[in-house]
C-alpha cells in the first residue's frame, strides 16, 4: 500500500428480518370469535330485556287467555291427563323453545352485521381458519340463545310447572343443542346474504313457519295431512319434543300422556327422544359443514 491511497472498504448488506407471521390455533380462534359475540350480548341490556318480553307475553296472552276454555276442556290430552292440567303448562316447554329460536335467529345476524362495517373482512384476511369464523359465531349465538330459555326455566313455578333437578339437568343440554342447530341454520344463511334488510325478509320469512309447525303451541297429533308432513320437515319439532318430554315427565304426568302430547309420530311409529336428538344433530352438522363451506369460499 503507497502513501496517498485510498482504502474504501464495502459494508456487507444490511439483512432485514421480516417478523413471523403469527398463526392463531383453530381452539383460540373460535373461542375469540364465541367470546366477542357473547360480550356484545351481555353489555347490550336492553336487547337481553327485550329477548325475554315476547315469549313471556305469548306465555301471558296465549297461555292464560286459551287455558281456560282448551285446557278445561279437554282438547289437549284427553284420558290419561290430571283434571288440573291446563294448555298453559302444556305451552310452557314451547314457550322455551321460542325463546331459543328467536335468539339464535336473530344471533346470526352479526355476520350481516359485521360484513357491512368491515370487520368480516379483517376477520377472513387474519391467519386464521374460515371455518373456525363459522363455528365460532355458531357457538356465540347457541350460547346467548340458550342462556336465554334457561332464564326463561325461572317462570315455571308461575305456570304451574314443577320442575326437578333431573328435568333441569336434562333440559339445558337439550336447549343447548336446539341453539346451536338454530345458530347454524342462521349462520348459513346469513353468510350468503349481503345486507340487513335481506336477512331480515328472509328469516322472517321462514322463522314463524318453524315456530307453529313446531308443536310449540299444539300437539302434533289430528293435524290434516299437508300440515302434519310439513311438522316432520321441521327441525324445530325434533328440537322441542324431547324439551317438552323431560319438563312433563319430570312434573309428574303419566308417562302415556306425555308421550301423547310431545311425541313426533311417523305414522304410527311414535319417535324416540334418542331419534329427536339424533335428527337434531344431524341438522346441526349439515348447517354447520354449509357455513363453514360459505365462508371458506368467500372473497
Amino acid at each position: 500500500m503507497t502513501a496517498g491511497t485510498t482504502v474504501i472498504t464495502t459494508a456487507p448488506p444490511a439483512v432485514v428480518t421480516m417478523p413471523p407471521r403469527v398463526s392463531v390455533s383453530m381452539a383460540q380462534a373460535v373461542y375469540i370469535i364465541w367470546y366477542r359475540d357473547v360480550i356484545r350480548f351481555w353489555r347490550d341490556r336492553v336487547r337481553l330485556v327485550m329477548s325475554l318480553a315476547q315469549p313471556v307475553l305469548y306465555l301471558a296472552i296465549f297461555g292464560v287467555g286459551l287455558s281456560s276454555t282448551l285446557g278445561r276442556s279437554g282438547s289437549l290430552g284427553g284420558a290419561g291427563l290430571p283434571a288440573s292440567f291446563s294448555y298453559i303448562q302444556f305451552m310452557y316447554p314451547g314457550v322455551l323453545g321460542m325463546a331459543v329460536l328467536f335468539t339464535a335467529i336473530f344471533s346470526a345476524m352479526s355476520v350481516v352485521w359485521d360484513r357491512e362495517f368491515g370487520f368480516l373482512r379483517e376477520i377472513l384476511v387474519a391467519p386464521i381458519s374460515r371455518s373456525a369464523v363459522a363455528l365460532g359465531k355458531a357457538l356465540g349465538g347457541a350460547t346467548q340463545a340458550a342462556l336465554q330459555g334457561v332464564v326463561m326455566l325461572v317462570f315455571a313455578p308461575f305456570v304451574g310447572v314443577h320442575l326437578t333437578v333431573v328435568s333441569v339437568v336434562e333440559v339445558i343440554p337439550l336447549l343447548f343443542l336446539l341453539a346451536f342447530a338454530l345458530t347454524s341454520f342462521g349462520v348459513a344463511i346469513s353468510a350468503r346474504l349481503k345486507t340487513m334488510q335481506g336477512f331480515q325478509m328472509v328469516m322472517n320469512f321462514l322463522m314463524m313457519p318453524m315456530f307453529f309447525l313446531s308443536g310449540a303451541l299444539f300437539p302434533l297429533r289430528g293435524l290434516p295431512g299437508w300440515m302434519t308432513v310439513l311438522t316432520r320437515f321441521d327441525p324445530v319439532a325434533y328440537g322441542i319434543a324431547p324439551v317438552r318430554s323431560a319438563i312433563l315427565g319430570g312434573a309428574g304426568l303419566p308417562q302415556a300422556a306425555v308421550d301423547r302430547l310431545t311425541s313426533v309420530t311417523i305414522g304410527s311409529y311414535i319417535v324416540p327422544v334418542g331419534v329427536d336428538v339424533g335428527v337434531l344433530a344431524a341438522f346441526s352438522a349439515a348447517m354447520l359443514a354449509i357455513a363453514m363451506r360459505s365462508f371458506r369460499h368467500r372473497d
